[in-house]
């Protein structure tokens, strides 16, 4: 008896609604490992890094190595790139203007450098 009480409390209780397809329009543009992890920052960094840090993209059309780089930097220090076989929606995308959000999804302490950093790019607009 005490047990259906608990059972019909338990459904009588509001339900929290998940955002839906119809109602959250941001996207996930894209998921990657960062690329460069070990030539810039990445390194000294990684302590201080947390799962949902947000990342800046920033476009390096004048990049001497790739005309479609995009860096990602953290509060304001490059960690590396977004991978050149990954890059070119990005790339486009920022080109257009379209507004775009990264952030940190998984984090790993590997000798791989592939490995350290998995980031996500959501864009809080329609993709074209």
């Amino acid at each position: 008896m005490l047990r259906l009480f608990f059972i019909s409390l338990l459904l009588a209780l509001p339900v929290r609604a998940e955002p839906s397809p119809a109602t959250d329009s941001r996207v996930i543009v894209q998921t990657s490992p960062l690329a460069g992890f070990q030539h810039y920052a990445g390194r000294a960094l990684f302590p201080l890094l947390r799962v949902g840090d947000r990342l800046d993209l920033v476009r390096e059309p004048d990049n001497p190595f790739d005309p479609r780089a995009v860096r990602v930097d953290w509060r304001g220090v490059q960690l590396g790139y977004a991978p050149r076989m990954d890059n070119v929606d990005l790339a486009r995308l920022l080109d257009r203007g379209a507004r775009l959000e990264a952030r940190i999804l998984h984090l790993e302490v590997s000798r791989d450098p592939w490995r350290r950093i998995l980031f996500e790019v959501v864009s809080a607009e329609p993709v074209q």
